[in-house]
């Protein structure tokens, strides 16, 4: 009998399978068009008249959810294993990120700025904590050798659902500032004012919807671990086996190395996610239609990264596939930040800063967006295989405490990465020089993992 078939939850089927996966289509679009290319941008170039300003109050804001979710995470998951079903937890949050969102169409150019800042860290959160009771559940559908596939494929998936969304606001919603046209030459569909940020507002709502559609196959089809302990002996019992585990992870040498450095890295990975839109549209004056295609971009090269890596997960492992993709990143960071205007490599390669009249017109943006397709190829790969490194080395009965405990892995020190780019920005008035400090966190954590077992049981 496989390892997941072990907990007496009835095998998955294929819509069971689909169901789950359809997790991640139906999450994405919030960190595609929300947190990273359309609204975090127009939060931080159009919504106030100070942009170093508003990149660091939007990167506050990531810090104060990290700080929630760090703290949190790993309680709700040793609940989670006392009372058996994931779904009712699921659904508690769901309501909390889709109010959030929806409510994002209040952020009009000029109003204050606390409301939208509260609403995406409530959304942030929310978010965060559906994602550690759907891991969980990872571990009981499939048989561990196809655990790395599985989680590459939703991941792809994933990005293929954010790409979708992104791709319908740059068609038929983001105008031209110049023109009010779309990049297809007619007007924004619903009457939408880009002046006004509608185009990016909309967003919200539109992240909200689509969330509320597409979780609802993981509700009908996929298993669930059977109902457990009552809610209040869960919770009582929850924080007791907690403590146990904390005490536990110190015995398992190999997991707890993972964790550090899965910690580290995931910092670094969390802030080009955060504010690599953010720092295009403050170094270029991208519009939400050119941050848009952007995105689209990189949610092309995503998707291709993803579908690679499942099979290569399989092959090469997940340590492998996490170690290739952190050292993408790490090359793509430090040619972003050694990119301005009219150079490239820390001025080594000297750009002209004459503009085609085109898309993305001067080298600069080129250059950029060469890097930028480097990070497509890696940020789905690293997260992904991330998540199938961990549910290879634990039994399916404990992984809801410890994918609380990964979940606090990638989010404990996380403020640090958003809180050296505010800092340093704030201090030097330089986005580059903040966007530099991310580095640290990638390069440390993959020195850590270089020494770390495979999978992470293994003495």
């Amino acid at each position: 009998m496989t390892q997941a078939f072990q907990t007496g939850v009835k095998p998955a089927g294929k819509a069971g399978i689909w169901g789950w996966m359809l997790f991640d289509w139906a999450a994405q679009p919030f960190f595609t068009v929300v947190t990273t290319f359309i609204f975090g941008p127009y939060f931080a170039s159009r919504f106030t008249s100070d942009p170093v300003g508003a990149q660091a109050a939007w990167s506050n804001a990531a810090t104060a959810a990290s700080v929630v979710i760090a703290l949190l995470s790993p309680v709700l998951g040793s609940i989670a294993d006392r009372s058996g079903s994931r779904k009712p937890w699921i659904a508690f949050f769901a309501i909390i990120k889709i109010v959030s969102l929806s409510l994002l169409w209040q952020a009009a150019p000029g109003s204050p700025m606390l409301p939208p800042l509260i609403l995406f860290s409530l959304a942030s959160i929310a978010a965060e904590f559906s994602i550690v009771f759907n891991d969980s559940m990872m571990p009981t559908l499939v048989a561990p050798k196809d655990v790395g596939r599985l989680s590459n494929t939703a991941w792809g998936l994933g990005y293929l659902g954010g790409m979708i969304v992104l791709i319908a606001v740059v068609l038929f919603i983001a105008a031209s500032p110049e023109t009010g046209k779309t990049i297809l030459g007619n007007a924004p569909i619903f009457g939408l004012d880009g002046k006004l940020g509608e185009d990016a507002r909309i967003t919200g709502p539109i992240s909200a919807a689509w969330y509320l559609l597409f979780i609802l196959p993981m509700f009908l089809f996929t298993p669930d671990r059977q109902k457990g302990e009552p809610l209040r002996r869960a919770v009582r019992e929850g924080f007791a086996d907690l403590v146990a585990t904390w005490r536990e992870v110190r015995q398992r040498h190999g997991i707890l190395r993972f964790l550090i450095a899965r910690m580290i890295y995931q910092d670094g990975v969390n802030g080009l996610l955060i504010l690599g839109g953010v720092f295009a549209a403050g170094l270029f004056g991208w519009s939400t239609m050119e941050i848009g295609i952007y995105g689209i971009i990189l949610n092309v090269v995503a998707i291709f990264g993803c579908l690679v890596a499942s099979r290569l997960d399989a092959a090469l492992g997940s340590k492998t596939m996490v170690v290739i993709s952190l050292v993408l990143l790490i090359i793509a960071t430090v040619g972003i930040v050694s990119t301005g205007l009219s150079f490239t490599a820390f001025g080594l390669l000297p750009l002209s800063t004459e503009s085609s009249g085109s898309l993305f017109g001067t080298p600069a943006e080129k250059v950029y967006i060469l890097y930028g397709v480097l990070i497509g190829l890696a940020f789905g790969p690293v997260q992904a295989s991330s998540r199938s490194y961990l549910a290879r080395s634990i039994k399916p009965e404990e992984a809801g405490r410890y994918f609380g405990i990964y979940a606090l892995s990638g989010r404990a020190t996380s403020f640090m990465a958003t809180l050296s780019f505010s800092i340093i920005t704030a201090s030097l008035g330089s986005a580059r020089a903040g966007m530099a400090s991310l580095l640290v966190f990638l390069v440390t954590g993959l020195v850590l993992l270089l020494r770390t077992p495979y999978p992470a049981n293994k003495p």
